[in-house]
This record gives structure tokens, C-alpha cells and sequence, in this order.
């Protein structure tokens, strides 16, 4: 066999092998904190006081009082050269009227959960028992090779307590 068959059996052999190898491809380390994430609307928000939940899943129960930030949502604030994908862009927060809170849980897995929130307005009289049950949201943001995650998120307004997309 001559140089160029050396040559071509070479590569031929390079790109077959490559091309039955399982590369692995890098996760990121972050972890998930189980729990029960709730938004209360911008509209409803003024007049809650405290936020009560109880969340339950598997026959396992959890609850606790809340505490609630107010939320924000992010504005673009553009970049600095559009003319280069590497140009640095910026963004800001700005408040939206709503308040966020969650419910840590010792685990969240994607079977129905059952969450009911109560409180107090704001002039300390018992806002309506709200109960909802729902699926939670498994998604593999990074791949299916990097494992799933499984969220539980709820809204809560005047009208009672919804899933959140």
C-alpha cells in the first residue's frame, strides 16, 4: 500500500471512530432547590399582608409563612455595538408590582402536588383559602444528558390560585 492508501486508511479509521464515540458533554453544576415558587399578581398584591402555604405531594406535607419580595421583570437596555456578536449588552430590573415567595420542600418530584395558601390582608382580616392541584413542570433546560429538573410554580390574585405557565 502506498503513501496515499496509508493515508486514506488513516483518516477513514480517524473518522469512524470518532463517529461511534459517545463524547461526553459538560453540565453545569448548579443545583435545584425543591419547592413551590408563588407570584402574587401585581393587581392582588396591595392587599396581602401575609402569605400562608401549604403544599403537599406523595402523602408528604410541608407549610410555612412565606417571605414575599417584590418582584421585577428585566428591560433590555440594548447593546453597546450591535455590529459585534461579542459587544457588551446590559439589562436592569424593574419592579412590576407583584410579590414572589417560595415554599422550600425536602423534595418536588413531578407526580400532582397540592397547594392551598391563605393569609391576611392588609388590614389584618383572613384573605379566602385558596387550593389548587396541579402537575408539576419537568424540563431538561440542559439536555436530557445533564437531568431533569421539576418546578412547581403558582400565581395567586383576586380570583384564587393557578398554575403558572
Amino acid at each position: 500500500m502506498g503513501k496515499a492508501g496509508v493515508l486514506l486508511a488513516t483518516i477513514t479509521t480517524t473518522a469512524l471512530i470518532s463517529g461511534c464515540h459517545a463524547f461526553e458533554t459538560a453540565c453545569p453544576a448548579i443545583g435545584q432547590v425543591p419547592g413551590v415558587a408563588v407570584t402574587v399578581a401585581a393587581g392582588y398584591s396591595p392587599d396581602v399582608k401575609t402569605l400562608h402555604l401549604r403544599a403537599c405531594q406523595d402523602g408528604r406535607c410541608q407549610e410555612g409563612t412565606l417571605h414575599l419580595v417584590p418582584g421585577s421583570i428585566a428591560v433590555d437596555q440594548g447593546c453597546a455595538d450591535d455590529s459585534r456578536p461579542d459587544g457588551a449588552c446590559s439589562a436592569t430590573a424593574k419592579p412590576d408590582g407583584t410579590l414572589r415567595g417560595m415554599l422550600e420542600l425536602d423534595a418536588l418530584g413531578d407526580s400532582p402536588i397540592v397547594v392551598t395558601a391563605s393569609g391576611t390582608n392588609t388590614t389584618g382580616k383572613p384573605m379566602p383559602t385558596r387550593t389548587l392541584r396541579f402537575d408539576p413542570r419537568a424540563s431538561y433546560p440542559f439536555g436530557e444528558q445533564c437531568g431533569r429538573f421539576v418546578s412547581a410554580s403558582v400565581v395567586l390574585d383576586a380570583a384564587g390560585l393557578r398554575q403558572d405557565r
